[in-house]
């Protein structure tokens, strides 16, 4: 079955003092692309994290979310002193040259680029620190796909409610057109018999029937409907193949509409084209859904 493009997952877990919380989501794109937020201390991870998505999500935008809590009175930040201290022997010699006393707030200091740095932890710590992390994206990105998969059941029944549509309009297409050149026979039969009515002229029956046959010829349109159902019918299939086929729904879409604007170009008949406007209004609802389908 098909999967969308949006979704939401979550997961969040408590090893040695550190809340892990993990946020995923998921909207529509063309390719796939991976917007990561992780703290300094995992920064190192990025990579690591982006290809787990790779591995398990094909198109959409991502969003993803690493918040860390520390619980255990342990500090996951440390203070630069030395960089702190050249920051404060700097202002003194500001105020040195100034005959104005002036207070140094610590607490502004400590947003200035340098002073508050990430503890570095040690090979142990980063090992679990990574197996954590690591398995608490795969939950969050398992639960973002299969909440796609679950849109993706929605979308795909109005999908094939819409090929549906089609298929019936295309159905009452070929009835309507089985009679078309019989009724284009008899009204140019009826045309030139009251254009003769009244003058003492025939004509030769081989040259309606080549009128006729020539009508016939150029809005024939066995072949548009032909391709048009098979499009329809490899949209069906699509559908049911459990991959990413966003990219081939649309390109369908295309032939589709392709073949409902030559049907509708081919045709006199007001019934013909009044089924093809509601074809191409079903198509159009199609390329507007499989925008986003995976």
């Amino acid at each position: 079955m098909i999967s969308s493009m949006t979704g939401f997952g979550q997961a969040c877990t408590e090893c040695d003092g550190v809340i892990y919380t993990v946020e995923v989501r998921s909207v529509n794109n063309r390719y796939f692309k991976a917007q990561m937020r992780l703290p300094d201390i995992v920064a190192f991870m990025e990579g690591d994290i982006e290809k787990l998505h790779r591995d398990r999500i094909h198109r959409g935008t991502v969003s993803y979310s690493l918040r860390m809590k520390n619980i255990s009175g342990r500090a996951l930040f440390d203070i630069d002193e030395f960089t702190l201290k050249a920051y404060i022997d700097r202002l003194g010699d500001l105020l040195g040259a100034s005959s104005g006393a002036c207070r140094i707030d610590l607490a502004a200091l400590m947003n200035l680029p340098g002073i508050v740095q990430p503890v570095i932890p040690d090979e142990e710590t980063v090992a679990k620190m990574r197996h954590t992390v690591l398995a608490l994206s795969e939950t969050a990105i398992a639960q973002l796909r299969q909440s796609r998969l679950d849109e993706g059941r929605e979308l795909a029944q109005d999908l094939l409610k819409n090929c549906d549509a089609i298929e019936t309009h295309l159905t009452a297409i070929v009835q309507q057109a089985a009679g078309v050149v019989h009724e284009y026979y008899e009204k140019l039969r009826r045309r030139v018999d009251d254009l003769l009515a009244n003058a003492k002229l025939t004509i030769v029956e081989d040259q309606l029937s080549r009128e006729t046959a020539i009508y016939a010829d150029r809005c024939d349109i066995a072949e548009e409907i032909s391709r048009l159902d098979a499009h329809v019918r490899q949209f069906r299939q699509s559908c049911t193949t459990g991959e990413a086929v966003g990219r081939r729904l649309d390109f369908i879409t295309q032939e589709m509409l392709r073949e409902a604007n030559t049907i509708g170009s081919k045709s006199a008949n007001a019934e013909i084209i009044r089924r093809v406007i509601d074809i191409k209004c079903a198509v159009d609802r199609l390329k507007e859904q499989v925008q986003n389908v995976e």
